[in-house]
């Protein structure tokens, strides 16, 4: 029978910043393995959680009560103007699955997830960053190249 998978918003609990914590660290293993050889790390991610956590959400994955995913959005609310709402908009990051729940549809449920909820409270925008793996995933999901933005990267050195 397969897992039944459940989509909710991660608590600013010391469980939950764990659970973070550790899909984090998994996440890194696959792009630099070895990296998991940093024992203060998850002191330095719940300072960073607990620093970002009034204007970043992060959806959890669960499957069977264990964390197989997470993906977060980082808020940014407009400067006011008289008149009218400012509005705000979103970056989304970090998204994560466990290798074994790939494909399953389980990054599709946490992408719903955070766009319903930028869409619920009107935001102008959201925007990520894709990796070259992920783009075919985000595109599905509805997003497109964004022209009206400037990007400005770091220079080398």
């Amino acid at each position: 029978m397969p897992d039944r998978i459940v989509i909710r918003l991660a608590a600013d609990t010391s469980a939950d910043v764990l659970t973070l914590s550790e899909l984090r660290r998994m996440s890194a293993l696959e792009i630099r393995p070895g990296s998991s050889d940093d024992a203060g790390f998850q002191e330095r991610f719940a300072a960073w959680h607990e620093r970002e956590s009034g204007w970043r959400l992060t959806w959890l994955a669960e499957a069977s009560g264990q964390a197989v995913g997470m993906m977060n959005l980082a808020v940014f609310e407009r400067m006011p103007r008289p008149g009218s709402d400012p509005g705000r908009w979103g970056y989304l990051a970090n998204a994560y699955v466990l290798p074994g729940y790939r494909n399953r549809g389980v990054g599709t449920r946490l992408i719903e997830a955070v766009l319903a909820h930028a869409d619920a409270r009107g935001f102008a925008r959201v925007v990520l960053s894709p990796s070259p793996r992920s783009v075919a995933f985000y595109r599905r999901a509805g997003f497109g190249p964004a022209e009206t933005l400037l990007l400005r990267s770091r220079p080398p050195g």
